[in-house]
């Protein structure tokens, strides 16, 4: 599925030559031979043919999901103080970790040659009749274990937050990638005229790797996610200037649209059709934006549940910044829901931050408690609407956190955790993935996996599978090859047993 490489270079004149001829010759035949030119390289869909460059497109086989939720906690969560019980950790509080582990192994903060392991300080218990493990700072999404997928032995590439960002959102820690959300856009266009197909919402003080998280690399801008605000105008410089009648509006979008057809038959890049499909969803977007955005509509019973009303907890954690981010949560999750509903086809809600150095017990606590109850009700009120199925919620991060203790500069005073690219947790719901499973395992102090684990790339090549692409063959032509979403130089595989 290539569905619009990049035209030739400027080195290529006998094909623009040609176009050129074709696209001035007289009547209906030169704009047929250019529909038959484009086609042959793969871009009639994206440039000449009816639906645009969101139109919905075909998959590579059935797919089990139409819309992702895709909760990114940005900073790292301790899987160890959360899912992955390690009771051999607790017996080993305050030991050394064998040589044999830390040979080679790079880290962030921590003096490798005085660092001790470091129980977790939070209950465990099963739960459902899957018995999965969770945290007792987990108590809601817990509730959720038998629609769970949880996989405790992710591992990655990356140990630094923004590097491994962008390896979990863009398959590769490069700058300039599309995001996951955009591929997801690409492959499959979009189910709504009138809203994007890809959109981010933030809670927090906000992510290492910012607005690089959800761009559209060289893919078609279009796919590129759009920023809703949590305050005032969803997106900015929507709304209409005062006095300008929209009728008014309406006459210039037609001239600008005219000016860039012309300009298209004239020189051939895609990304002009992308402006016009930017253009008319903008147009669109003036009346369905704020009707999303509008909760009046939902019962008090509802906001309730998702706790958008939530007061903010007077002890809070000094790594999230200013705001109130129970109640900027909660409405997240809710909106992620009337989006899935209006057919918005990728949300990344993007938390941030749990990087704790330090302050574990607390902040820990405090961002888990701003998390759980809303989650849990967004898995529980797509179940109930018939939505889980076709929607899949998934739970991530760049990384996670040692089983040491980060004893930063020697100290002493040991109440956080380092970077832990080795062995994390992530999970997912509804979509057509494996509820009330768990897949993998680490060995008894959480090091690493040492049973069935899953690198990035393969979890990426899964999340496709699911919706029904195929990691290899979703591609784009770019700088003369055929990139994909995870990384052409490891051959990534796609985990049969995450799926229902």
């Amino acid at each position: 599925m290539n569905h619009s490489p990049n035209l030739p270079s400027s080195g290529s004149w006998p094909s623009l030559q040609r176009r050129d001829f074709l696209t001035s010759a007289a009547s209906g035949l030169g704009g047929a031979a250019l529909t038959s030119l484009l086609a042959a390289d793969g871009m009639a869909d994206e440039a000449v043919t009816e639906g645009g460059p969101l139109a919905t497109r075909s998959t590579h086989f059935p797919p089990k999901a139409k819309n992702c939720i895709f909760i990114f906690n940005a900073g790292a969560p301790s899987q160890l103080d959360l899912f992955n019980h390690r009771p051999e950790l607790t017996k080993l509080d305050g030991q050394t970790l064998p040589e044999s582990l830390l040979e080679g192994v790079r880290f962030a903060f921590i003096e490798k040659e005085s660092a001790r392991l470091m129980a977790a300080r939070r209950k465990f218990r099963q739960n459902g009749d899957s018995g999965m493990w969770f945290s007792e700072l987990l108590p809601n999404i817990a509730t959720c274990a038998d629609d769970i997928c949880m996989i405790n032995s992710m591992h990655t590439d990356q140990f630094n937050h923004h590097p491994g960002q962008l390896m979990m959102q863009c398959g590769q820690a490069q700058f300039g990638l599309p995001s996951m959300g955009s591929w997801i856009s690409y492959g499959l266009g979009t189910d709504n005229q009138n809203l994007p197909s890809y959109v981010v919402l933030t809670s927090g003080r906000g992510s290492s790797g910012g607005a690089t998280l959800w761009n559209s690399g060289y893919l078609p801008s279009v796919h590129a996610g759009v920023l809703l605000r949590s305050q005032g105008p969803p997106i900015l410089n929507l709304e209409l200037p005062p006095g300008l009648p929209a009728s008014l509006e309406r006459a210039g979008l037609d001239a600008i649209r005219e000016l860039n057809q012309q300009n298209f038959q004239r020189v051939q890049d895609p990304e002009i059709t992308s402006r016009i499909a930017n253009y008319e969803l903008s147009f669109r977007m003036q009346s369905a934006a704020p009707e999303l955005t509008d909760l009046s509509g939902e019962t008090s019973a509802t906001l309730e549940a998702y706790g958008v009303n939530r007061a903010e907890p007077k002890k809070r954690s000094g790594r999230v910044g200013t705001g109130d981010h129970f109640p900027s949560f909660g409405r997240n999750c809710l909106l992620a829901r009337r989006m899935v509903e209006r057919g918005v086809r990728f949300v990344n809600i993007v938390f941030a931050s749990w990087d704790h150095h330090s302050n574990l017990d607390n902040d820990l606590g405090y961002n888990a408690g701003c998390v759980d109850q809303p989650i849990a009700t967004l898995i529980k009120d797509l179940k109930q609407r018939g939505l889980l199925d076709e929607t899949l919620v998934v739970w991530g991060s760049e990384f996670g956190r040692t089983p040491l203790g980060e004893n930063r500069n020697n100290s002493k005073n040991v109440t956080g955790r380092d970077h832990h690219p080795n062995a994390f947790s992530m999970f997912m719901a509804g979509g057509g993935s494996r509820g009330g499973y768990t897949h993998g395992e680490t060995d008894d102090v959480g090091w690493n996996p040492s049973i069935d684990p899953v690198h990035v790339n393969d979890f990426q090549a899964t999340l496709l599978k699911l919706f029904g692409l195929d990691d290899r063959k979703l591609t784009f032509r770019h700088q003369g090859a055929d990139k994909r979403l995870t990384n052409i130089t490891r051959e990534a595989e796609v985990i049969d047993e995450l799926i229902a």
